[in-house]
């Protein structure tokens, strides 16, 4: 006697996956220059707003005995 495993449907829920996938990958287009520009622009906005936000978090902990903590 063989115990089966019960059987999934998986090829389907792939099927229907690549399908979705397959739908986003027609409707997307390269970016105009212009639209490529504003998204870089404000990317790099972020990573500088971060990188500042950590160098003023960074400087107390660096100079601890300066500050007097």
């Amino acid at each position: 006697m063989e115990i089966s495993k019960p059987e999934t449907k998986t090829s389907i829920i792939h099927e229907e996956l690549f399908r979705k996938y397959l739908r986003v990958l027609k409707l997307a287009r390269t970016p105009t220059r212009e639209e490529f520009i504003k998204i870089a622009t404000v990317a790099a906005a972020g990573v500088l707003l971060v990188g500042l936000i950590g160098f003023l978090i960074f400087i107390p902990f660096e100079h601890k005995l300066m500050l007097g903590f």
